[in-house]
């Protein structure tokens, strides 16, 4: 039995905000935007490259905006993932450098947390 993670709900205040943040900043691909009805509405936005989405909107969880911590992204380049970012006018953090990995870090507007994991060597 195959168990895929292919969506991870992230909690947010303004939608709108959000989705500009994830799509046009970040870069994120946006997959769907609906609003089915009965106050929901739900984004669903994807990294390139990856085959697990992000999904926000209203009406689809109780989680407080901004509490979710250490999301992570995997790049082959930590280096050129923070110019992308920092190009695009995310505030992201100088590259940090671990055992386990060379790491950058941002923020969504409501205080999500990411980490920009570029592996180590093997």
């Amino acid at each position: 039995m195959d168990y895929k993670l292919e969506v991870v709900f992230v909690p947010v205040s303004d939608v709108d905000r959000a989705k500009e943040f994830y799509v046009d900043k970040v870069g994120f691909n946006a997959d769907h935007d609906q609003s089915p009805g009965g106050g929901i509405r739900f984004v669903q936005c994807t990294p390139p490259g990856s085959a697990c989405s992000i999904a926000f909107g209203t009406g689809l969880a109780d989680a407080v905006p901004g509490s979710i911590r250490g999301l992570m992204l995997v790049v082959d380049d930590a280096d050129a993932a923070r110019a992308d970012l920092a190009s695009r006018g995310v505030e992201v953090s100088e590259v940090d450098e671990q055992a386990w990995g060379r790491f950058v870090y941002f923020a969504d507007p409501d205080g999500n947390t990411w980490n920009v994991q570029e592996l180590p060597k093997r």
